[in-house]
């Protein structure tokens, strides 16, 4: 059976992704800082007959965050798919007038090493048995520039970048690496619904070759 790391699983878009993927014979790591928040995904998950485990680490402590990925490694016996959306929430944005050296920091912190960090844990064996997934899900200024999330855009930017040469790179050794851009408020019931995403999210990954996707497919329209 395979495994799906979710690092900054929450219960909106890490659970809806876990469940899909649990759905189709996935084990789940679930890996973040709140153990509330994850105890509430593990209990759901486990009604849905999926195996899952929590593992909290606070991911801008990149320490933390590779024990975390070690111990799920342990736990499962190995990361098969590792899918990368931690989300601080609007307060942690400063629109490009007020971005400052610190809020860019804080925003390398939070999202970029982590990610980086992530990959670097999961890399070695998924090259050793060419096989596996990188999955990176990012907001839409990844590939849109928005004023508004100046710092933020700097980084998504920043990790779009990162994915596109990973993607290049592992594309001929059986590891797929996408990129997910999400251009809707996720919330349950909207456009932004997390299950549609999730959904969208797992077929690209079960089609494999598409190494990029926006969702919804007109979010670009709706950024002038």
């Amino acid at each position: 059976m395979k495994t799906i790391a979710i690092v900054g699983a929450g219960p909106g878009l890490g659970l809806s992704i876990a469940k899909i993927f649990g759905q189709n014979g996935f084990r789940v790591a679930a890996i973040a800082r709140n153990p509330q928040k994850l105890e509430v995904i593990v209990n759901e998950l486990a009604e849905l007959q999926i195996e899952a485990q929590a593992f909290v680490a606070d991911i801008t402590d990149l320490d933390a965050l590779r024990r975390a990925l070690q111990a799920a490694k342990q736990a499962f016996g190995s990361i098969d798919v590792l899918e990368f959306s931690p989300y601080a929430g609007w307060s942690s944005f400063t629109s490009v007038l007020e971005t400052t050296p610190q809020s860019v920091s804080e925003q390398i912190n939070s999202y970029l090493l982590p990610a980086v960090q992530s990959v670097n844990e999961v890399l070695p064996d998924m090259l050793n048995s060419q096989a596996g997934a990188i999955l990176f899900t990012t907001g839409i200024s990844a590939m849109h520039p928005l004023p508004f999330v100046g710092n933020a855009g700097i980084i998504m930017s920043g990790i779009r970048n990162y994915a596109t040469n990973l993607y290049n790179v592992l594309k001929d050794k059986g590891i797929y690496v996408g990129h997910l851009s999400i251009g809707a408020a996720i919330e349950a019931g909207t456009a932004g619904d997390p299950d549609i995403i999730a959904a969208a999210w797992y077929k690209q990954y079960e089609n494999g070759e598409q190494f990029e996707d926006v969702f919804p497919g007109e979010a670009m329209l709706q950024w002038p």
